[in-house]
C-alpha cells in the first residue's frame, strides 16, 4: 500500500512501533482522523519493547514531580483495564524490594516516604512477614518494601494489542518504512516524511516515538535538547517448571545505577533473572558468559539455588536512557505540532497507556478532532487452548479441526491459533511474529520441532513462496536454496 501516491495528507503520523507509539495510535483512534504509524521493521514490538523485564511497576521509585512518577502511577492504575480490553495477559503479583542490612533498611524506609508522595500503596515489612510471603528467599534477606499494585504483563501482546485495536478503529500501519528525512513546509506548516523505500508521507502533526533513535530522528528537523545514552540489560530465562517457585517480583534494594538484578515470574509462568546494566551501542543485543555469571552471583543473594538447569535461553535488550534522567514528552517550540516522546526507559512499559492517552489528547487539543463514534476499545478475543476446558476444546475441534492440530508441543499452540494470528489486523508475517503473539517457539526446544511447520503455515496463509518467509526482517529468510534435487 502506498498511501502517499495521491498526496494523501494525514492528520497525524507516528514514527515508531514500540509500545509507546502503538499506545499513542490506539488512543488517537478515539478520534475521527486520518493517521498512520511508520515502523522500520517487519513487525511492531521489535526492539526495546520486546526485550525488557515485563514489569508493571507500581510507581514508588521515580522521583516525585517527574514525568516518570506521573505517568508510571497513572499507567499502573490504567493497565489492568487496558489488558482486559485488549485481551492481554496481566497478573497483579506484587513486588518485594529486598534489603539485607541497616543501610538497605534506611533506603527502603525512604522509598516508603517517596511512595506516599507519589500516591502509591507500599509498606515496609521485616523478616518474618517477608519469609512468609516468599519462603524460598535466603536467610540473609531481612527487610522489604511490599508494593501490592506491581504487576506483570506480556509486553509483546500488549504492543500488538494496542496496534491491532488502533487498526480496528481506523489507524493505518506501514511496516518496513524506515524514516530517513523530515522537512517542514514553512508556508503550509505540513511535514513531509521520507522513508528508505522512497515513499513520502505528508502530515499535519508528527510524533517521534522511536525509542533508541529518538534524538536522531529529532535531529532530522531540529537540534535535539537531549541525548540517548544506550544501556544494555542481559537476561536469563527459565522454563515454566514450577508455578509456585516465586510469586512476587523480587527486586534488589536500588542504587544510583538502577534497580539492579531481579527475579520474577512472567505471565506464562516462566522465570526471568536479570538484567545487567552496561553502556553499549544501539545495535548491541549480545550476551556473554561473564555478564550472565555476574547476574547469577547477584541473584544468589536473593535465592541460593535457582535451578539454572531449567534455562531455555538468554537474551539482551537495550534501553533508551536520556541524559536528563526523565521522560521527554513535549511539543517542539521550534516546529509546531511536532511531538517528542523520547527517553522512555523504565518504567516506560508501565507508563505506556497513560502516555498514549496524554499525547493523543495533546494532539486532539491542537487540531480539534471529533470523537470517533464507532470507537471500540476492545479487540476480538484471542482464543487460546490453554484457557479452555476439555468439553470446550472438543467442541471447538468439531467446528474447526485446525485447533486440534498441535504445532508447538512445548507451548501447546495449535494450527488454528496460528492461522488466526496471521489474519488479524497487525497480523504476524514472520516466524518471530508468531512467536511473540502465541509463544510458538518460545518453549524448551526453542522452535526446533515447530519452526518448519510454522514456516509452511505462514507461506500458505500469506500466499507466498515458502522461501520468502523471514525469521524477523527482510533479508532473514529461513530458506535460501534447496539442498536436494532441483
Amino acid at each position: 500500500m502506498s498511501l502517499n501516491k495521491n498526496k494523501n495528507i494525514f492528520d497525524c503520523l507516528i514514527i515508531g512501533g514500540g509500545v509507546i507509539g502503538c499506545s499513542i495510535a490506539r488512543y488517537l483512534s478515539r478520534f475521527k482522523l486520518n493517521a498512520i504509524l511508520l515502523e522500520k521493521h517487519s513487525d511492531v514490538c521489535e526492539e526495546v519493547s520486546s526485550a525488557n523485564s515485563a514489569i508493571v511497576h507500581s510507581g514508588y521509585d521515580p522521583k516525585p514531580g517527574t514525568l516518570k512518577a506521573k505517568f508510571n502511577v497513572l499507567g499502573n492504575k490504567m493497565m489492568e483495564q487496558v489488558c482486559k480490553e485488549l485481551d492481554v495477559p496481566y497478573i497483579k503479583n506484587g513486588s518485594l524490594t529486598i534489603g539485607f542490612n541497616e543501610d538497605d533498611k534506611l533506603t527502603l524506609l525512604d522509598l516508603v516516604e517517596r511512595a506516599k508522595k507519589n500516591g502509591v500503596d507500599a509498606r515496609f515489612i521485616e523478616k518474618e512477614e517477608l519469609h512468609e510471603l516468599e519462603p524460598i528467599l535466603n536467610e540473609e534477606c531481612k527487610y522489604a518494601l511490599l508494593a501490592k499494585d506491581s504487576a506483570i504483563v506480556s509486553p509483546f501482546e500488549l504492543t500488538v494489542g494496542f496496534m491491532e485495536n488502533a487498526m480496528d478503529n481506523g489507524i493505518n500501519l506501514a511496516l518496513n518504512s524506515e524514516v530517513i528525512n523530515i522537512k517542514r513546509d514553512e508556508e503550509t506548516g505540513l511535514y513531509h516524511v521520507y522513508t528508505k523505500n522512497n515513499d513520502e508521507y505528508i502530515t499535519k502533526s508528527l510524533v517521534n516515538a522511536t525509542g533508541l533513535y529518538s534524538d536522531k530522528i529529532t535531529s532530522l528537523i531540529e537540534k535535539p535538547k537531549y541525548e540517548i545514552i544506550p544501556r544494555k540489560g542481559e537476561y536469563i530465562l527459565l522454563d515454566h517448571f514450577n508455578q509456585n517457585f516465586v510469586k512476587h517480583t523480587l527486586f534488589m534494594c536500588p542504587t544510583k545505577v538502577g534497580k539492579g538484578v531481579l527475579v520474577s515470574p512472567t505471565t506464562s509462568f516462566n522465570y526471568i533473572v536479570g538484567p545487567s546494566n552496561e553502556l553499549t551501542s544501539i545495535y548491541d543485543t549480545s550476551t556473554d558468559s561473564f555478564t550472565l555469571n555476574e547476574i547469577k552471583k547477584v541473584a544468589s543473594k536473593l535465592i541460593k539455588n535457582i535451578p539454572y538447569g531449567e534455562v531455555i535461553r538468554t537474551f539482551a535488550g537495550t534501553r533508551p536512557n536520556p541524559d536528563i534522567d526523565d521522560f521527554i514528552i513535549e511539543e517542539s517550540k521550534e516546529n509546531p505540532l511536532f511531538f517528542n516522546v523520547g527517553g522512555i526507559m523504565s518504567p516506560g512499559l508501565a507508563s505506556s497507556p497513560a502516555i498514549g492517552e496524554y499525547v493523543s489528547n495533546l494532539i486532539q487539543a491542537k487540531l480539534n478532532f471529533e470523537q470517533n463514534k464507532n470507537y471500540n476499545p476492545e479487540r476480538r478475543k484471542v482464543l487460546k487452548l490453554s484457557s479452555l476446558g476439555k468439553e470446550q476444546y472438543n467442541e471447538l475441534i468439531k467446528k474447526n479441526p485446525a485447533y486440534g492440530h498441535i504445532i508447538c508441543r512445548c507451548e501447546k499452540v495449535s494450527e488454528g491459533e496460528i492461522i488466526d494470528s496471521i489474519h488479524r489486523n497487525c497480523g504476524a508475517r514472520t516466524i518471530k511474529g508468531i512467536k511473540k503473539r502465541l509463544r510458538a517457539g518460545f518453549g524448551k526446544c526453542q522452535g526446533c520441532f515447530c519452526q518448519d511447520e510454522v514456516l509452511k503455515i505462514l507461506a500458505r496463509e500469506l500466499n507466498v513462496n515458502i522461501n520468502q518467509i523471514c525469521y524477523k526482517d527482510e533479508g532473514s529468510e529461513i530458506l535460501k536454496y534447496p539442498s536436494k534435487g532441483e
